[in-house]
């Protein structure tokens, strides 16, 4: 993940694809599709500036599963893929 770089506290994660069908075999069209809430962590900000200078240590490390708030976020376009920009605060679990 070369080409984009988070700043702060942001994380970008890739969500995880959602079944396009049902487990009876029901096509779900995309519209219908509900925004994923689980992803892997690509790449991880330097951390939040405090008041006296120094960066906060990121809780998060690239590679970790992530449960994200359902809303939260920006999605954005690279090289055909969909992604994610989150905050930190955004993120509500890491799975195991």
């Amino acid at each position: 993940m070369a080409k984009i770089r988070p700043l702060g506290d942001r994380v970008i994660a890739k969500p995880d694809s959602k079944e396009e069908t049902t487990r009876s075999g029901i096509i779900i069209p995309d519209t219908a599709k509900e925004k994923p809430q689980q992803g892997i962590v690509i790449a991880v900000g330097s951390g939040r500036l405090l008041d006296n200078g120094a960066r906060s240590a990121m809780e998060l490390h690239e590679g970790d599963h992530v449960l994200f708030a359902k809303y939260g976020g920006t999605d954005i376009i690279l090289d055909d893929e969909t992604y994610l920009v989150l905050r930190e605060s955004d993120i509500l679990a890491v799975l195991d």
